[in-house]
């Protein structure tokens, strides 16, 4: 058996505030969406650079709440790239725990993301 990464699907309850957030705010930009009929929830699939996640509007599929580690490489400069956008719901700073340095943010639907550049010692 041969394995490759998981993707982590987020729960969201507005498309407007998750395109916002993961879209606008944090750079990720949307491979496909899908909807099993118009008026249904919304499943995507959202991506910035290696990290895909799926968002998804179905009440059965995930956890409000949840949270994600990404290991990065630059945690200083998504900093300064998120501060550069002054977007009014979010203003994450950089904790350094001792084995690394940590970006957190929050979505609007409680879902955390942790950036994470660890440290070479």
């Amino acid at each position: 058996m041969q394995t490759s990464s998981a993707i982590p699907l987020l729960r969201i309850f507005s498309e407007t505030k998750a395109k916002e957030f993961y879209i606008d705010f944090l750079g990720f930009s949307v491979d496909w969406e899908h909807r099993f009929e118009k008026n249904f929830p919304l499943y995507l699939q959202a991506r910035r650079g290696d990290l895909v996640v799926h968002l998804t509007e179905h009440h059965g599929d995930a956890t409000p709440g949840s949270t994600i580690f990404v290991p990065v490489i630059g945690v200083g400069e998504l900093h300064a790239e998120l501060t550069a956008k002054n977007y009014g719901y979010s203003k994450p700073s950089i904790q350094d725990t001792g084995w690394g340095q940590v970006l957190e943010v929050i979505d609007p639907f409680g879902n955390r993301i942790r950036f994470c550049e660890l440290s070479g010692d």
